[in-house]
């Protein structure tokens, strides 16, 4: 065997003792693959952690792929880190660790779990990658603070990077990074969303797996282009004041042989035992969050991505799957805690120690956890016994609320309370208001096809739906085509049907949410109170028989918008609405305007308030209720 080049190493005693503690949360700094001159020669610096490995060496463009030519050594007798420095290994050679486990005469070829890029798929190489680039978005880090704050108005535009828009001239081709970032951040500033959330970016071996299944924890997927291009979309949607939200996946992980699964020859990262470290629900494997130097394997990747490509905040994926030892599993395939409860112990204690160390190193960002359970306290902070997410994911709101838009109009007064449930549970989590990736697949059909009528129905129906949406209590968030009714089923493999736009249903329904949003945005008493019950007041939530509910929404200071729904297609003329007090209400938005495609049924721009009490208030307005609309009042 000849010996690779040794100096010192990059792991200082104190990093040793962080990995190993399960509290370093920049392990990305000293393991990988890190280029440098050392006494005047070029060369790449290679770390590994494989502690039941008995030889590990480093192979790549630089020696031929040759396994046995560059052998690393482990630094700090069971430290279980290998370590080395190969002169002439350069940015842009892919390489590979060549792994002889100390058990079993195991030996593999795994990529490099911290590598900053990888090879384009099939090919599952690392890249040797730096961070090199000239950041521009200094105004937005300077005042994403606000833009990101719980009293901010958010309205996150979810997005599949891949599938969004294609090349005009290759449909079969997904768009760059470079050339989705003009595009992108047009759109979302014509539109008026606040951020995107980009579904995982991570590397991932399975392109339909949607970025679910990630071996690359620390690279962005290089079929869109090089870290450098991941750098300019976000860059150039910070310049257009839009927030980037990353989709991140720390519940569980392929089972690819180049990637972490059974890594040195022993369940290394994941539990060894399939009733604990098995996935029965995504045939993956689940992180051992009780093992130390796997805490700081996932603490490093997520704040990896908020230091080093300035994004503004993670949603938290699977957390359920994480809080349960029982999740998707039946009696006897599962190992329960130490108390004999389902609870994952050491699935909390990370999931506390990550949003510590989140809000204590990039205070101006947010974590969201898609939690779908009851489970108490999810964004409360850790020192009241929460979980210490920013936010949560409001699945309950969610299924009611399609449940409820999914019934036909004449039926809707049998099921009122979907409409109206939520709201006795809105302010125990900061919660965001889903329409995710999740509703648009497997068989479901696209968000205007769940709903009931005929075209122009069903369009009215959507236009109701989002203004609910955008008038309930929470953040919310749209994923990509529902804002203009795409009719299919999301497809990763083909573009949205912008074409679709040429057609005025379509073209109605995207000015609408334009100016939703723009009306939101610009009304604190829409988003200033999104979590406190001061902010929300039933006028009357009863009226199930014509399926309408009114309410209003107030804002910090002492800003009010009445809002009225009309579930049904009937034209409701003068119905009348108890308001707090007398003067005129102007329509500030209306559903059904002909703008949108709507009847143009409305009021005229406003109406004047009478001192006649209704329901327990001095003065009401007498309102035309357009079918299927939602209508926005403020007091002039």
């Amino acid at each position: 065997m000849s010996s690779i080049q040794t100096l010192s190493s990059k792991l200082s005693d104190l990093d040793l003792h962080l990995f190993h503690e399960g509290s370093h949360t920049r392990l990305h700094d000293c393991l990988g693959a890190h280029p440098e001159v050392r006494d005047g020669v070029a060369g790449c610096h290679f770390a590994v952690w494989a502690p039941n490995a008995h030889a590990v060496s480093v192979m790549g463009d630089f020696n031929g792929w040759h396994r046995h030519s560059h052998w690393l050594r482990q630094i700090h007798a069971g430290s279980g880190i290998w370590e080395g420095f190969v002169t002439g290994a350069a940015v842009g050679q892919r390489y590979k660790f060549h792994i002889e486990s100390a058990l079993h005469g195991y030996k593999v070829d795994k990529a490099d779990p911290f590598a900053f890029s990888a090879e384009v798929a099939p090919a599952t190489g690392s890249v040797i990658a730096t961070h090199d680039y000239r950041w521009n978005d200094a105004d937005w880090m300077s005042r994403r603070k606000q833009a990101n704050a719980l009293d901010a108005p958010q309205a996150v535009y979810e997005v599949h990077l891949g599938s969004w828009r294609r090349s005009p001239d290759d449909p079969a081709q997904p768009l760059g990074y470079r050339d989705l970032a003009p595009q992108l951040a047009d759109y979302c500033v014509e539109m008026g969303f606040t951020h995107v959330e980009l579904m995982p970016v991570m590397e991932h071996p399975f392109y339909g797996s949607w970025g679910y299944q990630v071996t690359g924890f620390f690279a962005p997927t290089s079929r869109y282009g090089s870290p450098q291009d991941f750098m300019f979309l976000v860059d150039h949607l910070h310049q257009h004041g839009i927030g980037v939200i990353l989709d991140w996946v720390p519940s569980h992980f392929p089972n690819d042989q180049h990637g972490l699964a059974y890594f040195d020859g022993t369940a290394l990262y994941e539990h060894a035992d399939p009733r604990q470290g098995y996935h029965p629900e995504w045939s993956s494997q689940i992180f051992n969050y009780g093992r130390h130097e796997v805490r700081s394997f996932l603490l490093s990747s997520a704040l990896f991505w908020l230091d080093r490509y300035h994004i503004d905040g993670l949603r938290v994926d699977a957390v359920a799957s994480m809080l349960y030892l029982d999740y998707a599993r039946k009696e006897g395939e599962w190992i329960p805690n130490a108390h004999g409860g389902r609870e994952n112990l050491a699935a909390i204690g990370f999931l506390r120690q990550l949003n510590e160390a989140v809000y204590r190193d990039f205070p101006d960002t947010q974590t969201i956890a898609e939690e779908s359970t009851a489970w108490p306290m999810v964004s409360r902070p850790t020192w009241l016994g929460g979980l210490g997410f920013g936010m949560k994911w409001n699945m309950g709101w969610m299924h009611d609320t399609l449940d409820y838009f999914a019934h036909e109009p004449i039926h809707r007064k049998y099921h009122h309370d979907q409409i109206t449930f939520s709201i006795w549970y809105a302010f125990h989590e900061n919660f965001m208001l889903p329409i995710s990736h999740d509703e648009v697949v497997h068989g479901k059909g696209s968000l205007v096809g769940k709903l009931p009528g005929d075209e122009w129905q069903r369009f009215a129906n959507l236009r109701l739906l989002l203004g609910y949406m955008w008038a309930h209590p929470g953040k919310k968030l749209l994923f990509m085509g529902s804002e203009f009714g795409q009719t299919r089923e999301w497809n990763h493999d083909t573009s949205l049907d912008w074409h679709l736009l040429e057609f005025w249903p379509h073209a109605g329904a995207k000015a609408w949410l334009r100016d939703l949003n723009t009306v939101y945005k610009s009304r604190p008493a829409l988003f200033g109170r999104d979590f406190s019950n001061d902010g929300f007041e039933w006028i009357d939530c009863h009226d199930s028989d014509e399926s309408v509910i009114s309410f209003l929404r107030r804002g910090p200071n002492g800003e009010m918008m009445l809002v009225v729904l009309n579930g049904t297609p009937v034209f409701r003329e003068n119905y009348r609405v108890g308001v707090p007090f007398g003067g005129f209400w102007r329509e500030v938005l209306n559903s059904d305007a002909p703008c949108y495609g709507g009847s143009g049924q409305g009021n005229a721009g406003g109406m004047q308030s009478q001192a006649l009490a209704h329901h327990g208030r001095d003065h009401s307005l007498l309102l035309n209720l357009p079918p299927l609309a939602v209508l926005f009042f403020e007091p002039a």
